[in-house]
């Protein structure tokens, strides 16, 4: 073969080799997000996959060679900064990647594609401004996409959902989640989208709405169904919330975290937020149902099929939004099919996933004060009474508002918050990260019903006054779904509010408040590398692989809510933020 003629061919391989990922980029069809865990070099969906084990099979980078992992490449954002309470960043994205292009949003819902085939020329390719009215956000975050045939499909704190041309950016359609004129709603999670039904769950319980989850035709926008989280008088559930105050018209139940989707039951399952008040449930006498809950919902129609509520009649805000695991086991060598969850509250529960019914819960919060325990037989905290409307528990007299200061651990942050967890196939352990501290929580009187509206700062919102009663630190646990025990626990000098995802290479990787990105061994969870972005951090780690590289990404610029957990740490007041995108390699 000639010069020329070699040249002309090694050209054109290297030609084929840098386009061909965007040539033959196939849409990511119903098919594909139903077998997204047979694409280990790609995350097509926020939680991996619809068991929502957020596990990556790649094992490129190991317990053997993560101490030679390295920064590959770092693209700028343009982020969320000085406007609304989230602000200053505001990351809590996780990025999907499908085929060496990534997709990640901001607080206030930009999307963003980032060409990331070629380390030496990572850029971005089109950035979708939704055109929020920032300055009117109450709250600036958003923890993800979704990727559906040709679309990134978002959400908006201002409650709309929009459809943009992956190829191009171009914002093709939006609709108007609810009213945003009576509703009080805000998005913050990444819609689910299963075949061709897309669902998304709404928030904005902290500001007074009754938060309600929906599903759509992810082609046309038209409306399936809709189903409440907070019932009406009449409903089933409804009689559990009491008293004269029509507190269930703003009872909270919020959807924060994207759900997972069992395909032979064809149930979505999701996590609710608390009641609202938050801190007085004398407002709100009863249960509350169906706050602070596991909800298991027929994908077909919105029908709610079962529930497990952990912490009835709550007023130390202990939401429990948070990814629920689905888990195929051996419990007390029996096959079981079972859903695994991280409570805020301080506790790990396994249920069984066909109706709910509690299997076992143990402590993985360092310090518990709220409980002596979990009754092993219902699941519910020991001193829960189902005759009282009042819950007391191990602290809090019936009368929250004559009670005074008190102290609540966990933080009314968690435990486990949002923070998406992990299940290893490799160990078959889950992972959780969160925050290890308490909370002072004192009921403010001036916010009785009828002082101030419902929705007014103070009452509906916070319902009393609560601060870090001690220096905030964190920790990743392991916990074991087949037993309910306990295994490994490290603790960090800083809290994380990033999550967990494990890889086939033995590592759990996370980040802490203050930006340090670690990676722990996945049975000792001892640090085996770290290394510091020097900014603030609540955005979950992810890891994709393009040409045969695997590489670690995480957006980087946190919130205010991040910065207060670094208050009472001393050394960090002058700590600057950015928005970033950090993407690390071998």
């Amino acid at each position: 073969m000639g010069t020329r003629l070699i040249r002309k061919s090694v050209m054109v391989s290297a030609l084929l080799a840098s386009t061909s990922l965007s040539a033959w980029a196939a849409d990511v069809t119903p098919q594909r997000l139903m077998n997204a865990d047979k694409e280990p070099q790609n995350w097509l969906m926020v939680n991996k996959d619809y068991s929502a084990q957020r596990y990556s099979s790649l094992d490129q980078i190991n317990k053997d060679n993560v101490k030679n992992l390295h920064v590959a490449f770092t693209v700028a954002l343009g982020g969320v900064n000085g406007v609304g309470a989230m602000a200053l960043g505001g990351h809590q994205s996780t990025p999907l990647v499908d085929d060496g292009f990534m997709y990640v949003v901001d607080g206030f819902g930009a999307v963003y594609k980032i060409d990331v085939r070629d380390p030496t020329a990572a850029k971005i390719t089109w950035m979708m401004d939704p055109g929020s009215n920032k300055a009117d956000m109450f709250v600036a975050a958003n923890r993800g996409v979704t990727l559906y045939k040709n679309f990134v499909i978002s959400v908006t704190n201002d409650c709309k959902i929009n459809w943009t041309k992956s190829d191009t950016g171009e914002l093709v359609k939006t609709i108007q989640f609810d009213d945003m004129k009576t509703s009080l709603c805000s998005l913050t999670s990444a819609p689910l989208v299963v075949d061709n039904t897309l669902v998304v769950g709404g928030s904005g319980g902290d500001q007074g709405a009754r938060a309600h989850i929906d599903a759509f035709n992810a082609d046309s926008g038209e409306r399936l169904w809709r189903t409440y989280s907070i019932p009406a008088p009449g409903e089933p559930g409804g009689d559990t919330w009491k008293g004269n105050t029509e507190a269930w018209k703003h009872g909270g139940g919020s959807f924060w975290q994207t759900g997972s989707y069992d395909p032979a039951t064809k149930l979505t399952i999701w996590g609710t937020g608390q009641p609202v008040p938050m801190y007085d449930p004398e407002y709100r006498p009863g249960d509350n149902l169906f706050t602070n809950s596991t909800v298991a919902f027929d994908l077909a129609t919105g029908k709610m099929k079962w529930y497990f509520q952990y912490t009835p009649g709550d007023f130390l805000d202990y939401d429990e939004v948070g990814i629920s695991q689905l888990i195929d086991t051996k419990v007390n060598g029996e096959d079981r099919k079972i859903v695994a969850h991280f409570g805020r509250n301080g506790f790990f529960y396994t249920l069984d996933r066909a109706n709910g019914q509690f299997i076992a819960s143990q402590q993985y919060a360092e310090k518990v004060n709220w409980t002596d325990g979990i009754d092993p037989k219902t699941g519910k905290p020991v001193e829960y009474n189902p005759n009282k409307d009042l819950q007391t528990y191990k602290i809090g007299k019936a009368s929250r508002r004559e009670q005074g200061q008190i102290e609540g651990c966990p933080n009314i942050q968690g435990g486990v918050n949002f923070f998406p967890t992990s299940y290893s196939a490799r160990t078959h352990m889950s992972y959780g990260a969160g925050l290890e501290g308490c909370s002072n929580i004192l009921v403010d009187a001036s916010a009785d019903a009828g002082t101030k509206p419902a929705g007014a700062p103070g009452h509906i919102w916070f319902g009393g006054a609560s601060s870090n009663s001690e220096e905030v630190k964190g920790s990743v646990t392991a916990m074991d779904p087949a037993t309910g025990k306990k295994g490994a626990q490290q603790t960090l000098p800083h809290a994380s509010y990033s999550g967990v995802v494990a890889t086939g290479g033995g590592l759990v990787f996370t980040t802490t408040a203050e930006g340090t990105v670690y990676a722990l061994d996945d049975v000792t969870l001892k640090p085996l590398w770290t290394f510091s972005t020097g900014s603030l951090s609540s955005a979950p780690p992810t890891t994709y692989s393009v040409n045969g590289k695997q590489y670690i990404a995480v957006l980087i610029g946190g919130s205010v809510i991040v910065r207060d957990m670094l208050n009472k740490t001393p050394g960090f007041q002058d700590l600057q933020n950015t928005s970033m995108l950090y993407v690390f390699a071998l």
